[in-house]
């Protein structure tokens, strides 16, 4: 049985002489307490980890400064602005090839079915989750829908698909019994094979849940690590050389996912803009190897004179 907790709330004056005593550097402490003021001490603790050389004291090393670990935070905040756009546009066009191609050949109803399932339990569980995440929309069309029809329970694919999670549509993909459908939508986004699809789409899922909730995704190891392949048709990364449970690879998904449906995204500039506006933020600490940007799959067409 663990101690009880006995911490009282300190004051934000309190706040910066801990931090003071602990060995960090603040030039204007004015600006601190403005920063603590709107930006929690609790949720800036995870932007200043990696500075401490005592993780039991929280001693900072030698020559760590504040201004440095708001530069994080607000690198951290501008990077998921920027992957949340990149997701928004990955999940519609995701929601639009399903619908392409697995209704023609299975019908409106499929995700309904058993017969289309690979597994029958993840088919229960899901269609579970599809009737709650309806249940909850309020879009006009999925109320005009149920207005005037009864059955079957729920709304045709193309209305079906609009409102459910992305980590729904994910486990419909993944359980999905025909290879073959499955292979012609993962075809649409440059992969070989589904397998990397439904790893990427697993991948996706998680990290868009970081980025809604507004979790640290800068320095972050990440239980979910997508599937990278070697070679892939379009341009891509030849360097592998990096934590597997790091951002830099689906960085790298996502730049080449988004390739695949807007080829003059701006993604990649803006990932390199991000870097040269935050320069205390290093790289490296998510996983980007020696030389990044000069992958062919991080040169934009707009940086190309």
């Amino acid at each position: 049985m663990g101690n009880q907790y006995t911490k009282q709330a300190i004051t934000i004056s309190e706040q910066i002489d801990v931090l003071k005593r602990r060995g960090l550097i603040i030039d204007d402490e004015v600006q601190a307490r403005k920063v603590l003021d709107i930006i929690s001490y609790f949720r800036l603790a995870d932007y200043w980890r990696f500075m401490e050389s005592d993780r039991l004291t929280h001693q900072f090393k030698q020559g760590s400064h504040f201004k440095d670990i708001v530069d994080c935070y607000y690198f951290d905040k501008e990077l998921k602005a920027l992957l949340f756009s990149a997701i928004q546009s990955i999940e519609v066009a995701m929601r639009a090839k399903v619908i392409k191609y697995f209704t023609p050949q299975f019908g409106v109803f499929w995700f309904m079915q058993p017969e289309y399932a690979a597994n029958e339990y993840f088919f229960t569980s899901n269609l579970e989750h599809i009737k709650i995440e309806v249940s909850r929309s309020r879009e006009e069309y999925i109320s005009e829908h149920f207005h005037n029809y009864s059955s079957p329970d729920l709304p045709p694919v193309w209305k079906t698909l609009e409102v459910v999670s992305f980590g729904t549509l994910s486990k419909l993909y993944s359980n999905f019994h025909d290879a073959t459908a499955k292979h012609l939508v993962a075809r649409e986004f440059g992969l070989n094979h589904h397998k990397f699809l439904r790893s990427w789409m697993e991948m996706l899922s998680v990290l868009r849940n970081y980025c809604a909730h507004h979790a640290r995704v800068w320095n972050r190891r990440f239980p979910i690590k997508p599937q990278m392949p070697v070679r892939m048709p379009n341009a891509w990364i030849t360097n592998m050389s990096f934590p597997c449970e790091s951002l830099y690879p689906q960085l790298c998904c996502i730049a080449y996912w988004l390739n695949s449906i807007y080829p003059d995204n701006s993604f990649g500039t803006d990932i390199k803009a991000l870097f040269h506006k935050h320069p205390s933020v290093c790289p490296n600490l998510m996983g980007f190897p020696k030389g990044w940007e000069e992958e062919k799959l991080w040169v934009s067409p707009i940086d190309t004179p």
